[in-house]
């Protein structure tokens, strides 16, 4: 089960990089985290992708390597990812986690540039990207032991 696990993980991985970075559009990344139903629904367009990339990915890896998924796993394992995902790319929710934790300040850091609506813009070399890329890599890892052990 831990040579699994570790399999599901790396593809998991490999495919959120590839999802996160390659998959979303900018609209996506610029939108996501907007207020209401705006911004709700730009992150639930790159959450669809994002997870159909993942699935996209571990499917074939799956039969490659001859694992052993339940079909179960694989939909518990992507949903609790997905809603994470989903969650911490709203921004506002993972900047008051980092408040909440004492990592503003790092959360801030690096954001000194404005996008084209005029609020500070979140890209890569932040900390809120630093700690957004964090948050869904545990999250990434609580799928893969879900896919794995369902």
């Amino acid at each position: 089960m831990s040579a699994t696990f570790a399999a599901v993980f790396v593809v998991l991985w490999v495919a959120h990089s590839v999802g996160d970075h390659w998959v979303q559009t900018s609209h996506q990344s610029l939108t996501k985290g907007a207020a209401g139903w705006v911004g709700r629904l730009a992150d639930a367009r790159h959450v669809a992708t994002l997870t159909a990339t993942k699935l996209a990915a571990l499917l074939p890896a799956a039969a490659v390597l001859g694992l052993d998924l339940s079909v179960l796993g694989v939909v518990i394992g992507l949903g609790v990812d997905a809603l994470s995902h989903w969650w911490a790319d709203r921004r506002t929710t993972l900047a008051k986690l980092a408040a909440l934790l004492g990592k503003a300040e790092f959360y801030a850091l690096g954001s000194t540039t404005v996008d084209a609506h005029g609020e500070r813009a979140h890209h890569i070399g932040t900390g809120a990207y630093a700690l957004d890329q964090s948050f869904h890599h545990l999250w990434l890892m609580v799928g893969a032991l879900l896919v794995t052990t369902f």
